[in-house]
């Protein structure tokens, strides 16, 4: 049986898909997708913030139920991170003490999502960033 035409670019192909340099690039794209939901999630914060001097006082105004938390003090918007533990895997968490329970509110306190939101706004975003690495790599940009 003789051989086909093109067997040596797919082949190639193939090899630069599994390749390091892929992997590199595939990891980057989703350092990328975390750090655009992080920063969207950080600027739901401070974009309405609300506080002041009132009697020389420090006075905070506390957001709406079902709206993104007002900045305070700034431990909130900056303890957001995106950690990536291996290359295949991006972790993009909250890190203050109050993260969870403004979140998901509690037995005392509707919740003031920031999180949730940040990830349903850039979904598409991030997704397509990635999907344009897988696209690049697969059109022989890993090679």
């Amino acid at each position: 049986m003789g051989g086909w035409s093109g067997r040596g670019s797919l082949e190639k192909r193939l090899k630069a898909i599994t390749s390091p340099r892929a992997k590199r690039l595939l990891g980057a794209a989703l350092r990328e997708a975390g750090e655009t939901i992080a920063v969207h999630a950080q600027h739901l914060i401070t974009s309405g913030s609300s506080s002041g001097q009132s009697g020389g006082k420090h006075q905070h105004v506390v957001s709406a139920p079902n709206t993104p938390p007002n900045n305070e003090f700034g431990d909130l918007a900056e303890g957001i991170e995106v950690l990536q533990p291996s290359d295949e895997e991006v972790v993009v968490q909250a890190n203050a003490a109050h993260s969870a329970p403004l979140e998901w509110g509690t037995s005392k306190m509707e919740a003031r999502p920031y999180f949730r939101p940040a990830r349903d706004a850039k979904k598409k975003e991030a997704r397509k960033k990635f999907a344009e690495a897988v696209d690049h790599i697969v059109r022989g940009g890993a090679g």
